[in-house]
């Protein structure tokens, strides 16, 4: 059986974030054709996943070191995918070197140089300014592999119009969820009770996301709603997200949620005034199918409307979140046909897995004409050349170092 190696930034954690389970998603997928490897230089967390159940083979591997070179040579993959843009940069010359004919794919998560722009502007309220470092970095490994996964119809456009890449090598690939089937049984909203929030404290957006609720939304909410609560749900809260519990204004911080989905069921509503990010947000489509409608920011739910329908309401001004986030709370015929549209929204973008079906047709033909594809992309050569001299040496330069010092 031909063999993929997934080259992943850190283990994957499905329970911790929308990163992990689109990875977990994406490595079922090539289980149905391969023989799938993972490898990491990242040590593992007790919340990693165990690869090893799904039949997959786990490597540990190093950073900065020839033993890399050995093992790609030894395994001999059919193609192998770089877990987010600063993989490709720290492996992707010595699978070139090592692994010529092997398919190179970049999963970028989401577009980083979006997100750092938007937070960027954020923080100084300026004007999104998408040009910078992190954008050329982001590009050229984009620019050096044969294909990348992009979560979101925006960035593909971005990265289409507004960068020239050409559209073939980028692959829409949204979260591949099963399809929900009616009659869908979800908790009524007479059943549930306040307001909640959730979202992986590694993530910079959701951090600010809960500093505007703490600060700007929750105070004015809770003196129009004087039985409801705010729960925060998140992995890896640091002290200054713990520090803002407090029980006497209704805002309790609740830690980690074993089960996103059955955590979010018990809500009425999910608030989320994001104010910046980029790709696709699983809160919400853990929320969809738990049936729990959101509040959210044009950010929030960028890429993953349907025909600009939304299963909640949207809000960018804070007096419009906190009317529309009452009025949800509070209006059950709202709250359901809500509910509804979130299904459907569901169903038809999120469980469309007709994307997974065409990018393992790709993965079958594309090694046919591996040298087409590659002389198309002659900026794509000399991205990987002038790559390859800059982090080759480098690289060795502190291998050799670290030989020294051990």
């Amino acid at each position: 059986m031909l063999k993929i190696l997934f080259i992943g930034l850190v283990w994957p954690e499905p329970t911790s974030s929308a990163a992990g389970w689109r990875i977990l998603q994406l490595v079922k997928l090539l289980l149905q054709e391969y023989e799938v490897h993972f490898a990491s230089a990242a040590s593992k967390s007790p919340y990693s996943y165990d690869l090893n159940a799904l039949g997959v083979i786990e490597h540990d591997i190093k950073l900065n070191d020839s033993s890399f070179d050995r093992f790609i040579t030894s395994l001999d993959p059919y193609a192998v995918i770089f877990d987010r843009f600063m993989v490709e940069e720290q492996y992707g010359w010595r699978v070139v070197e090592n692994a010529p004919n092997a398919l190179r794919i970049l999963d970028t998560e989401d577009l980083h140089f979006l997100r750092l722009a938007r937070q960027e502007a954020f923080k100084k309220n300026l004007p999104v300014n998408i040009y910078h470092e992190t954008t050329k970095r982001e590009i050229a490994s984009i620019l050096r592999s044969d294909l990348s996964l992009i979560i979101s119809n925006h960035e593909m456009n971005l990265l289409a119009e507004q960068f020239k890449v050409d559209a073939e090598r980028l692959f829409y690939l949204p979260f591949q969820e099963d399809r929900l089937e009616y009659p869908i049984h979800r908790k009524e909203v007479g059943e549930r009770a306040h307001f909640v929030f959730i979202g992986n404290f590694i993530h910079e957006p959701n951090w600010r996301t809960v500093e505007l609720l703490k600060r700007h939304i929750w105070p004015k909410l809770r003196k129009s709603l004087p039985q409801a609560e705010l729960h925060i749900y998140g992995a890896y809260a640091t002290e200054k997200v713990n520090q803002l519990h407090n029980p006497k204004e209704r805002f309790f911080i609740k830690g980690r949620a074993e089960d996103a989905r059955e955590t979010l069921e018990q809500y009425r509503v999910l608030l989320a005034p994001i104010p910046f990010g980029a790709g696709a947000k699983g809160k919400f489509v853990d929320a969809m199918y738990a049936g729990t409608p959101s509040v959210t920011t044009s950010i929030g739910a960028e890429n993953m409307m349907l025909d600009d329908s939304w299963g909640g309401i949207i809000a960018d001004e804070d007096s419009i979140f906190i009317n529309a986030a009452i009025e949800l709370y509070l209006n059950d015929e709202k709250w359901n046909t809500l509910q509804q549209l979130g299904f459907s929204i569901y169903n038809s973008t999120i469980a469309n897995t007709a994307h997974s079906a065409v990018l393992l047709n790709w993965l079958r033909k594309s090694k046919e004409q591996i040298e087409t594809l590659r002389r198309q992309n002659f900026i794509g050569q000399i991205l990987q050349q002038q790559q390859v001299n800059a982090t080759k040496y480098m690289s060795l330069w502190i291998e050799q170092k670290n030989n020294k010092g051990n």
